[in-house]
């Protein structure tokens, strides 16, 4: 049997800490959270967080990287066999809105990010991301040559786009009167204006 290798006690310390601050972060907000707090939510003393994190920032900025789903759904992409683009970004679309359904507290870590740093980590995000991600999109590009898309990066971009921008409509209007006007197969229908726009192929 393979060797099951052990967290070293440095990585259970520093995971300790990113789960003390996310809890804190989610029930209070990122600027009410003091180290101090999460030392103690930790169970640290306040001097063991700075052997693991500069700052309250540094800690924030390895939650939204060493948290992100992408470590889960990248597998399920990489073992996506379609044989058009529909239907690839179809099942691709299903398994990450999915994903995203079973860690909500990512999604509102994202709010905090977008809202309360105006997208300030992204860049060390994409860092971490887009080596694994952009083999994907260039396969896909290389294996269908329907795509009027020929830039990975762009294609990586405006998908995701059209993740964030289903799953954040999706958490306003499905409690609404407008819920009862979607169709039941409305996630098929974001992916197929995803990929052919709203407007009729021209005659």
């Amino acid at each position: 049997m393979p060797k099951i290798e052990t967290p070293k006690k440095g990585e259970v310390t520093r995971a300790a800490i990113e789960d003390a601050a996310v809890k804190l972060f989610l029930e209070q907000g990122y600027h009410a959270t003091s180290m101090r707090q999460i030392a103690e939510q930790a169970n640290l003393a306040l001097g063991g967080i700075y052997n693991h994190f500069a700052s309250k920032d540094e800690i924030f900025e390895a939650i939204i990287i060493d948290k992100h789903p992408y470590k889960r759904i990248l597998p399920s992409l990489l073992a996506v066999e379609a044989e058009t683009a529909d239907d690839f970004f179809a099942i691709a679309m299903k398994t990450v809105i999915n994903e995203l359904g079973k860690d909500p507290e990512f999604i509102n870590l994202m709010f905090i990010e977008f809202v309360e740093f105006k997208g300030k980590h992204g860049a060390a995000m994409l860092r971490e991301i887009a080596p694994k991600v952009l083999p994907v999109m260039e396969r896909v590009i290389k294996s269908r040559k329907n795509l009027r898309v020929t830039n990975p990066a762009m294609l990586m971009r405006s998908f995701f786009g059209m993740i964030m921008s289903y799953y954040i409509s999706e958490m306003i209007v499905s409690n609404s009167v407008i819920s009862k006007l979607m169709p039941k197969n409305s996630a098929e229908v974001y992916v197929d204006i995803f990929l052919h726009g709203i407007l009729k192929p021209a005659e």
